[in-house]
């Protein structure tokens, strides 16, 4: 007897299985949860952990109940479509191909379990109508799992994929960053064959000139040794930063405090060079962060800032601020000197650049160039390259690079406004508070 000889007990069949269904899923979802490969399951809302399977059983009973094969049809494709929804919902959800086939597996007992016992409470059955239902039923479940196979399987493959253009991405940053670093440590070898090379040749001179012209060279002599010795210093700090050798050391410290008396041990600095030197800000700021290395940043800000201004001077300013409810503080490094131009650009421009232009879209600000912004374009650390002011010695980049690395080491943002010839601003922004303290 064919499924369509015997349709009224078919859809009295589906009818019970509408009016059971709510034990039918209660029955589903404790199985599940007694299956110790399932815990993901117990993590689940009712609605979550149903989700697309009563659509399905609705398909289901419609398609026991369908007095024709193209109902039959329908009915069967509204099955797949619901199938392949609920392996997506799964996937979503944290569960693997093996663990989605075990709950299909729990949802046939559960469906076999109901259709017996609607069997033994109705003996006078036609064989072939149970018969029927168990083939549907099995090719319920059946498409239930291929459906969701196949699309957690499609959906593997856009991972992978989407993985793999992150791991090419990432590599050719990586390559441009180990580019831009053999640049910067070529360049920084060729400032030290030069220094080297001035030593050596005035420690020769001096045997061959007069007595009373060698205090002149001796002078020359001890400026170029001293200005090895920092670059030296700067070339091994850069090289630990790089290497990952240098930790922070979170306390508790008055940041005010400090840069007011760092002001003050530059202030003979700046007035040899008939430079202004201002210190403003709140007279006590209590911060956590590390003071060594917040020192030697504004430090190295500063010495560059008073090197290569000729006239006017320097400003620097700190204080609190707040974006989001989240509290921060910020150093403000501000010359008048030549600034810098845009052309052959470093890979600290670069990054000082794009720093910049991202922290100012997270606080809302205008960005650098618009009608509204104040500043002009501002450089960050990787794309864009620097000229060096006339007055420039080469070395300077290795500073500021011991800037952005200790930055990145403190989580503190480093941006840059510069215009030529009106002077240029360091601004960083540093954390108040460090989870790790």
């Amino acid at each position: 007897m064919s499924r369509n000889q015997d349709p009224e007990e078919l859809a009295a069949l589906a009818s019970h299985l509408s009016d059971r269904r709510e034990a039918i899923l209660a029955a589903w979802r404790s199985a599940a949860e007694s299956d110790p490969e399932l815990s993901t399951a117990s993590t689940l809302s009712r609605i979550q952990f149903n989700d697309h399977i009563p659509a399905v059983l609705d398909a289901f009973e419609r398609e026991l109940s369908a007095r024709h094969r193209a109902e039959t049809m329908e009915a069967t494709e509204e099955q797949k479509e619901y199938a392949a929804e609920h392996g997506l919902h799964r996937w979503y959800h944290g569960y693997n191909q093996e663990q989605v086939m075990r709950e299909w597996g729990h949802l046939h007992l559960c469906l076999l379990n109901e259709l017996e016992n609607y069997a033994s409470a109705h003996p006078n059955l036609e064989m072939d109508v149970m018969r029927n239902a168990r083939f549907a039923l099995a090719q319920l479940c059946n498409e239930g799992v291929i459906e969701s196979a196949v699309r957690y399987s499609r959906l593997q493959q856009v991972e992978a994929a989407s993985r793999l253009r992150d791991l090419e991405r990432t590599l050719a940053h990586v390559q441009e960053i180990e580019r831009d670093r053999a640049k910067a440590w070529r360049e920084a070898a060729h400032d030290l064959r030069n220094k080297v090379g001035v030593v050596a040749s005035v420690t020769e001179v001096l045997n061959n000139v007069p007595e009373q012209v060698q205090a002149d060279y001796l002078t020359m002599l001890q400026e170029s040794v001293t200005s090895l010795r920092a670059l030296v210093n700067d070339l091994t700090i850069l090289s630990r930063l790089e290497a990952g050798h240098e930790q922070r050391n979170v306390e508790d410290f008055d940041c005010a405090v400090m840069l007011r008396e760092l002001c003050a041990s530059m202030q003979p600095m700046a007035s040899e060079r008939n430079l202004f030197l201002k210190a403003e800000g709140p007279t006590t700021l209590s911060v956590q962060g590390d003071a060594i290395k917040i020192q030697r940043i504004a430090e190295n800000l500063l010495v560059n800032a008073i090197k290569y201004t000729e006239r006017g001077g320097v400003k620097v300013t700190w204080d609190a601020t707040e974006t989001g409810g989240v509290k921060r503080w910020e150093l403000c490094v501000q010359d008048t000197g030549p600034g810098f131009q845009y052309s052959s650009v470093t890979p600290l421009t670069k990054a000082l650049k794009e720093a910049t232009e991202e922290a100012q879209i997270v606080e809302g600000q205008p960005e650098a160039g618009s009608s509204e912004s104040q500043a002009q374009p501002a450089p960050t650390l990787p794309s864009q390259s620097i000229r060096r002011p006339p007055n420039q010695e080469p070395g300077e980049g290795i500073g500021l690079s011991i800037v952005k690395r200790i930055c990145e080491l403190l989580n503190a943002s480093l941006e840059l406004e510069t215009e030529p010839g009106k002077g240029s601003t360091f601004r960083v922004v540093f954390p108040c508070r460090y989870d790790d303290s």
